[in-house]
């Protein structure tokens, strides 16, 4: 008997719940319809989105502080193995063995420390945080159901009130379930009313202590490795002194293709030779005066007949009279000094000095240009480390050396790791690019412009 009272209790609990799970979905689809008004407090609905978007963002960061844990772990894992891999090389009779594989447990221990400060005072404080939110957000559905049976009961009252036929006993049972659904959906909403307000004010202090925690942890973290570093720093400087002949020293990267400079002199001895075909002259053989036409940029008054000397080039035998006079008249717009003097079948080295320094010459004028500069400037690198020439088209460099860099005449030219440019102490000392320029290697450098 008891079991059958028990699942006649069960049946009957299944069965209410079954009617109210209906007349729930019935009053949503007629209030859905315009058939039904629902109530509103638009002041919960925006305690509600503040809800959701604290959740949003803590569960974000969570994540995102176990991915940085998770991280924590693998740079501990990493410099576990990158200390094991020194003590292991660390020969026996070295000096400092023993500071070494003393730093080396102190670097696992400080490790291990910091991951589980992070865990404790991070973590799972985080945890503990967003463990509030699901029961929250439970009793928010739960207060949506009980106002939607508010609602129905409300509208069945009003619906036998307004009958034709009214019948009394299902008017004050009608008036007693609505009083109940009231009572119930008020008291919910009463207490969420008070609860997600201070919920979503206390993310601001919970944010603060969180970063606050993480950022001292790791300022701490990072003065203790910093002493660790140190000193294994100046247990290797030890070594170092006592084996001070057997230093690594920096190789630049080989190059592969035939010598810049050399192969520039090939191209002016085969071009030397003039062509009957061709009518224009051809640059002179290097060495000769002519070689390398003198490039003068005039910053003097204009004269008073109008013609303005400029940027002139002296005549030779073997160039036409038109190349001395690229630039000795007044440039018509949208002509530039470079296109004239290549129609005068100027030597390419030529005619890209003469074009960079014109350019600069006219820049300079107007107060923007950069006469002090080689033409095509593009950064400045300090050398790191001695570097010997290896042949005559190279860079001899001293640790501390500036060096403007400027491109290649022929991009096909530059090897790879190689630069090109020029010492700006010779620079400086000769404006002469022809003769200070070489090639040097990329890796004994470092840019500071």
């Amino acid at each position: 008997m008891a079991e059958m009272g028990s699942k006649g209790v069960t049946a009957g609990k299944i069965a209410s719940n079954v009617q109210k799970k209906l007349t729930r979905a019935q009053e949503k689809v007629l209030q859905k319809l315009g058939k039904a008004d629902e109530t509103k407090d638009e002041q919960f609905e925006q305690c509600v989105q503040n809800f959701n978007k604290q959740l949003t963002e803590g569960t974000r960061l969570q994540k995102d502080l176990r991915t940085y844990l998770a991280s924590v772990k693998a740079m501990h894992e990493a410099s576990k193995k990158l200390s094991e891999c020194l003590q292991e090389v660390y020969e026996p009779e070295w000096p400092g063995r023993d500071e070494a594989n003393k730093i080396a447990e102190n670097n696992d221990l400080l490790w291990m420390d910091y991951h589980q400060k992070l865990v404790d005072q991070a973590l799972l404080t985080m945890d503990t945080y967003l463990g509030q939110f699901p029961d929250i957000k439970s009793r928010i559905a739960k207060r949506g159901r009980k106002l939607v049976d508010y609602d129905s009961a409300r509208h069945h009252y009003e619906s036998l009130q307004t009958a034709k036929k009214k019948d009394e006993a299902k008017i004050a049972k009608a008036e007693e379930e609505l009083i109940k659904a009231q009572k119930v959906f008020e008291e919910m909403n009463v207490d969420l009313q008070e609860e997600l307000p201070s919920l979503w004010n206390s993310r601001v202090g919970f944010y603060v202590n969180t970063f606050q925690s993480i950022a001292g942890l790791e300022e701490n973290f990072h003065k203790e490795m910093s002493k660790l570093n140190q000193n294994l720093n100046d247990v290797l400087v030890s070594l170092e002194k006592q084996h001070g002949s057997n230093t690594f020293t920096v190789k630049a990267q080989p190059r592969k293709k035939t010598k810049l400079f050399s192969r520039l002199r090939r191209k002016k001895n085969s071009d030397s030779a003039p062509d009957k075909g061709n009518k224009s002259p051809s640059p002179p053989p290097d060495g000769s005066p002519a070689a390398t036409p003198e490039i003068r940029v005039n910053h003097e008054p204009e004269p008073a007949g109008g013609a303005s000397p400029g940027a002139t080039i002296p005549k030779s035998p073997s160039q036409p009279a038109e190349a001395s006079e690229v630039v000795g008249g007044a440039q018509e717009p949208g002509e530039t000094a470079a296109s004239e003097a290549a129609s005068s079948s100027l030597p390419a080295v030529v005619v890209e000095t003469f074009s960079a320094t014109v350019n600069g010459a006219v820049e300079g004028s107007s107060g923007t240009g950069r006469l002090d500069l080689p033409p095509g400037f593009m950064f400045k690198v300090q050398a790191q480390h001695d570097y010997t020439a290896t042949d005559t088209d190279e860079l001899q460099l001293k640790a501390g050396d500036v060096v403007l860099v400027i491109p290649f005449q022929n991009p096909e030219e530059q090897d790879e790791g190689w630069l090109m440019g020029v010492k700006e102490s010779d620079w400086n000392q000769h404006k002469e690019l022809e003769k200070c320029r070489g090639v040097f290697p990329e890796n004994f450098t470092e840019r500071v412009q």
